[in-house]
């Protein structure tokens, strides 16, 4: 038996769209429905940003070190920095030295008697706001590490045209059209609401535990020497 042989399946917005309202019983037939339907599916997007880590958007940001300068901007897409650590290059090839940074949180970080301290960096502090900045602890003072390397998440692109594709892997795309039809049935099928809720969080539900890294995983246990009294 012969089969296609291709593995490029995919929905343009258009396609997301009409699939979602025909799960709602209802035809697409106005530029409204359309332009309700794409606001809907960017609201779907940023919600899953609440939804945990997304592997496909994590991201290696190269960041070079200005003497004396401890808060860095993020890029603009960037939701967290996950990880981070400072290299003696801008390349990421197997030749350069980096040293892991300790992440700290904000109450750390306050509590820093001396925050413009030069030195060699070993912890940072990710400020999130609309636009995270990354603090880091010391200051570098651009001698060996000249560059800060770190991964952070970034934001699924917006629905944008029609004829557009999602920013999301083929994994998920049952869990989108789910999800939108969910979301619009809340405008345009409220007795269809619940029914298409629990279908949503459970392909969302094994997406998610689909998009993880296998490694594995060693437990030690913790020995407690205690004193008799």
């Amino acid at each position: 038996m012969s089969t296609s042989g291709t593995t490029i399946f995919d929905l343009d917005i258009d396609d997301i769209i009409e699939e979602a309202y025909e799960r709602c019983g209802v035809r697409t037939n106005t530029g409204w429905n359309l332009k309700s339907a794409r606001r809907s599916l960017n609201l779907l997007f940023s919600e899953w940003g609440n939804r945990g880590l997304h592997l496909w958007k994590v991201v290696l940001k190269v960041q070079a070190l200005t003497s004396g300068q401890a808060t860095y901007n993020t890029p603009q897409d960037c939701s967290d920095v996950l990880e981070a650590y400072i290299s003696t290059s801008e390349s990421t090839e197997l030749n350069t030295k980096d040293l892991t940074l300790s992440k700290i949180d904000r109450s750390a970080y306050a509590a820093l008697p001396n925050k413009g301290q030069t030195g060699q960096p070993s912890q940072y502090y990710v400020n999130r706001q609309t636009n995270p900045t990354v603090s880091l602890y010391l200051a570098p003072n651009n001698i060996t590490y000249m560059y800060v390397k770190y991964y952070y998440i970034a934001r699924i692109q917006d629905a944008g045209e029609y004829n557009n594709q999602a920013n999301v892997p083929y994994r998920f795309l049952p869990a989108m059209v789910s999800g939108l039809a969910y979301y619009l049935s809340q405008k345009v099928a409220p007795d269809r609401i619940q029914t298409l809720k629990m279908l949503y969080e459970d392909e969302l539900q094994r997406a998610l535990e689909e998009d993880s890294q296998r490694t594995s995983v060693y437990i030690s246990p913790y020995t407690y020497f205690g004193r008799s009294v």
